[in-house]
């Protein structure tokens, strides 16, 4: 067995959970600022991870990722593009619109636009993907352990 894959899809999976988590963070550092830096409004992101299509990858007979580790990974080679694309997209949420008449960039109304963070969405998101990147480091350190006992076979002791 190769255990440069397991190494592999595991890290792949760590890295799209490490995303996840960037991303909820930003939502949240951003969840009560009126406009960004260049002065537009902040738009919070969310992260899509997909796998590839079948048939868009030729070196591994296109096979979608989740195909290939159904098939038990007989392929010769784990090409980075049978791991999953990560891409951060705009939510769409509206702007959560507050009562602050004194406030800098109230309307005319007095309301100030604020981001249509939610608060608790990003905290389940933080967490999830927590348990994910846990998971997958247990993934990664069973994988090594198993390299490294395979290693310690016909070692004597």
């Amino acid at each position: 067995m190769d255990y440069a894959r397991a190494f592999a899809i595991s890290a792949a999976g760590m890295a799209v959970e490490r995303t996840r988590v960037d991303v909820a963070s930003l939502n949240l550092a951003n969840a009560n600022t009126v406009l960004t830096a260049d002065g537009a409004n902040y738009q919070p992101l969310r992260v899509v991870a997909r796998a590839m299509p079948v048939g868009a990858n030729q070196e591994t007979g296109g096979a979608s990722f989740s195909d290939r580790v159904e098939q038990g990974l007989d392929t010769p080679e784990l090409s980075p593009l049978s791991l999953p694309l990560v891409q951060t997209e705009p939510t769409g949420a509206q702007p959560r619109m507050v009562y602050e008449p004194g406030h800098p960039f109230a309307n005319d109304k007095g309301f100030v636009a604020y981001q249509g963070v939610d608060t608790a969405t990003e905290m389940v998101t933080l967490m999830s993907a927590l348990r994910a990147y846990e998971a997958n480091v247990v993934a990664m350190n069973t994988a090594r352990t198993l390299s490294l006992k395979a290693l310690d076979i016909g070692g004597g002791s």
